[in-house]
């Protein structure tokens, strides 16, 4: 983890100070999308280039054997099983923009799955975080040695998305596709139900269901549960969803908060990755349910998120309209969710207002631009932006994280030309487990 920033910190934390600027009163909420045609040369030219180099990240960082993404700057062999589904998105807008060719991604990805196909799984899931040139499990916790079903989710929707991609009538494209059926196939979803009415987040060889944490709304995992109604082999039942998801529809969030309503969850919104994770595939802008409007939550997610930080967090963190964006990342202290209220300890990362960009595309533009331009050399790193930082405390950290990095590539792209969305939802299998639970979408 990185070391607290000490040497010099007055006078860097006065500089930083100057750079954040006033923090205004009020200011607006975020505003409608806009259309990416109606960005201007400079912020097109910027938005590129913070995709391109955050690319980086899953392209030249990747892990050598294996292809997959490293969880962090300094993590050696250690590979993250959803961090690298984000970098293989990140692959397939790189193809697209040219920024590769079609068959060095392609290449890439028979690497990657080649590898997957190899490495320990547990009934189909891959654990959390695998070793880079074995494929065997590494432990993320004490008891959390197996399969974790949250990252499997995260890793097959990229997967999934690339089948979707490689389509053309080639003998390459054609065994890369039934390579990733063949992995998504052996994903035993309803196995992680143990008969109940929650899909489990955990299994180990060792502990068994010993961990016992049900995956339940209103949180990332909502394409854990699309996926596993999706699965043409082991599906979950519908009642697994709104009973064990939904919770019976308490997931539902009635409370306003600074004149905002969040559909779901938490009345301030929770940490945004929230609005990220299962939504850098799963196309969100005419996706309903009995339970909400998927629009509507996260974009009211990210406006919670921004009224937040420019109108009630503490002034001396220094926010504003510019420096927002509140979510799970590296922090001073260690790694923390961070969000509205008791969990915010002034640490802001890009991710949260970068990947936001599509809900709140002004905003989040004109974050990028303080963070790229103002704080320039202090949190940009060899492969986009660094984790995180804190005004307050003069501290910058020094890493790439993958689950972090990978939403940016993906996010800034949907909202410039809703690519990975489009690709996802041609799935069949998708649409089929959509329907199943009740979703409209078109």
């Amino acid at each position: 983890m990185p070391a607290r920033v000490t040497a010099g910190r007055l006078a860097f934390l006065t500089a930083c100070l100057c750079v954040a600027g006033v923090r205004a009163s009020a200011e607006p909420p975020p505003s409608a999308p806009m259309p990416a045609s109606k960005l201007t040369q400079a912020d097109t030219e910027l938005i590129e280039e913070i995709q391109r180099r955050t690319f980086g990240y899953f392209w030249q960082f990747a892990h050598a054997q294996s292809g997959l993404a490293r969880e962090r700057s300094r993590s050696g062999h250690v590979a993250a099983s959803g961090g690298s589904g984000f970098g293989i998105l990140a692959i397939l807008v790189a193809a697209e923009r040219g920024w590769i060719t079609r068959d060095a991604a392609r290449e890439r990805m028979d690497k990657i799955v080649g590898f997957l196909g190899k490495a320990q799984r547990f009934h189909g899931a891959w654990s959390h975080w695998l070793d880079g040139r074995t494929g065997k499990a590494i432990r993320f916790s004490p008891k959390d040695d197996g399969g974790d079903l949250a990252e499997t989710a995260l890793l097959m929707q990229g997967l999934l998305t690339a089948r979707e991609y490689f389509v053309r009538k080639t003998d390459a494209e054609s065994r890369l596709r039934r390579q990733i059926t063949d992995l998504w196939e052996a994903v035993e979803w309803s196995w992680f139900t143990r008969g109940g009415e929650a899909l489990l987040w955990h299994w180990s060889p060792k502990y068994g269901f010993e961990m016992n944490l049900r995956i339940a709304g209103w949180n990332e995992c909502l394409i854990a549960y699309v996926l596993a109604a999706s699965s043409p082999t082991h599906p979950i039942r519908p009642g697994v969803y709104h009973k064990g998801w939904a919770r019976g529809g308490k997931m539902v969030n009635r409370k306003p908060f600074l004149g905002v309503h969040v559909p779901l969850g938490r009345p301030r919104g929770g940490p945004l990755f929230f609005a990220h994770y299962s939504f850098v595939c799963l196309d969100p802008r005419k996706l309903r349910d009995r339970y909400a409007d998927y629009w509507q939550q996260n974009v009211n997610h990210t406006r919670a998120n921004y009224l937040y930080c420019v109108r009630e967090a503490p002034a001396e963190y220094r926010y504003s309209s510019r420096c927002w964006g509140l979510t799970a990342s590296d922090d001073p202290d260690g790694y923390r969710a961070h969000q509205p209220g008791k969990r915010d300890t002034g640490t802001i990362t890009p991710t949260a207002a970068l990947s936001s960009m599509p809900y709140a595309p002004a905003e989040s533009i004109a974050a990028g631009r303080f963070f790229c331009r103002e704080l320039g050399d202090r949190l940009w790193g060899p492969h986009g932006l660094y984790d995180a930082f804190n005004l307050s405390r003069g501290w910058f950290a020094r890493q790439h994280v993958a689950i972090n990095q990978g939403p940016i590539v993906a996010m800034i792209e949907n909202y410039r030309t809703g690519l990975l969305w489009r690709t996802f939802m041609k799935c069949r299998e998708v649409q089929v487990g959509l329907e199943k639970l009740g979703f409209t979408w078109r």
